[in-house]
């Protein structure tokens, strides 16, 4: 059992970020003292949204500049911490060169981290953001598990550097945690693994791919239908909770999936039609999967055929009962999540016409 004592400092890697973000607030609001590792200290700009929260907040943010490819860029930033969140890794489909973009950032970033905690005698316990994708690589797979449902048993053993490049990183990056962390007994390594996160951001103009497939709920992009792509989703609130409490409970360990609904684009899609009925042009039917698998790559970037058979209606089910078990997690409703996401797309003028 890791006891961390809560007058320390803790780090938060790619404290911008859209999870990092609601972390950061937790831990300010809990009192701590948030070390902010971020690519550039001085980015004002970028910087304001956390400056908010830290003003209304009991705690204290210190930023440190360090880069997820540069080797001891995090020492500063790790010092006197007894607890790092590893949250920074980049989640975009839309890439040239995944090896580049995606998976030296993922894998090596985590090592550089790790290895970092390696060096910092501080150190007791570090909570690394995974992801369900490295647990699966297509909804097809819940066929090959043991009650149809994934658990943190599963490993993703279906993505590649030519299919879901983005799964595969996070694989490789968790594999690559668990592997150092084995090496040495002095920390513990607690890993969360979220489904597809939702939920109004602590900065309200983000860039992830959440914001960008919200956006598409309302724009007119979906208005003929969305596909039965399944999937699970988790609000980010709930999800920094979870962060929280993986970092805090001291009996913590192991995997967590964090998911709090088995869902797909159309009934996300329904409770935005219950809310706000017909002022957006919500996709309000099923596409049929050949109209998808035709039509499908040629409006999305990165979107392939294979991707298209291996996912469009087959479901999503996971299995989230150690979060709850152990981690204490009471997740939000899928309405709450998607009203509450939508609307600050709409205050943040995202729809203005």
């Amino acid at each position: 059992m890791t006891q961390i004592d809560k007058t320390a400092p803790v780090m938060v890697t790619g404290a911008t970020g859209y999870v990092a973000g609601w972390v950061v607030k937790k831990l300010l609001d809990e009192g701590f003292t948030v070390h902010a590792a971020v690519r550039n200290p001085d980015a004002a700009e970028k910087l304001k949204y956390l400056n908010e929260v830290a003003g209304k907040s009991t705690g204290k943010i210190k930023y440190f500049k360090a880069d997820l490819l540069e080797e001891g860029s995090y020492a500063k930033s790790m010092e006197g911490c007894q607890l790092v969140y590893h949250t920074a890794s980049p989640f975009t489909v839309h890439v040239k060169d995944p090896q580049k973009e995606l998976i030296d950032p993922a894998k090596l970033g985590t090592r550089n981290v790790l290895e970092q905690a390696n060096k910092t005698d501080s150190v007791k316990r570090v909570v690394v953001t995974s992801s369900c994708a490295a647990i699966y690589g297509d909804n097809i797979d819940l066929q090959k598990t043991k009650n149809c449902a994934f658990t943190e048993e599963d490993w993703n053993e279906t993505s590649s550097l030519d299919h879901q490049a983005y799964s595969y990183s996070k694989k490789l990056a968790e594999k690559e945690a668990w592997e150092i962390a084995e090496k040495q007994d002095r920390w513990d390594l607690v890993v969360v693994n979220p489904s597809f996160v939702v939920g109004p951001g602590v900065n309200p103009k983000g860039t992830s791919e959440s914001f960008a497939i919200m956006k598409q709920f309302g724009d007119g992009t979906m208005k003929t239908g969305a596909p039965r792509w399944g999937m699970g989703v988790i609000d980010v609130r709930d999800l920094a909770e979870a962060h929280y409490n993986a970092g805090f409970i001291p009996e913590a360990k192991g995997r967590h999936i964090i998911s709090a609904h088995n869902s797909d684009f159309v009934e996300m899609a329904q409770s935005l039609i219950k809310h706000y009925g017909k002022a957006y042009p919500f996709p309000r039917k099923a596409l049929p999967k050949g109209m998808v698998w035709l039509l499908g790559p040629l409006l999305t970037a990165g979107l392939t055929r294979k991707m298209i058979n291996l996912n469009v209606n087959h479901p999503f089910k996971a299995d989230n009962s150690k979060s709850i078990r152990e981690l204490g997690m009471n997740y939000r409703s899928l309405d709450e999540s998607m009203v509450d996401f939508f609307q600050q797309l709409i205050d943040t003028g995202v729809f203005d016409r």
